[in-house]
């Protein structure tokens, strides 16, 4: 048990350790950007679809006549 406490970690090992570590940030840090575009996307596509269906219920304004 003694020999277990008084080994240290390899400086691979603490590589490793390292770029786990980074790479589950990136990998969170990216998963959330994707859920946050998906929104964003899901909102402007909703917001267009009302736009034009307002749009197509208004009447169209008559273009002013030019002057002679």
């Amino acid at each position: 048990m003694g020999e277990e406490l008084s080994k240290r970690p390899s400086a691979t090992s603490k590589w490793d350790a390292t770029n786990a570590a980074a790479n589950s940030l990136i990998d969170a840090r990216n998963s959330a950007r994707n859920l946050k575009t998906l929104r964003l996307r899901e909102l402007r596509l909703a917001k267009e679809v009302s736009d034009a269906v307002e749009a197509s219920a208004q009447p169209k304004k008559a273009r002013p006549r030019k002057k002679p």
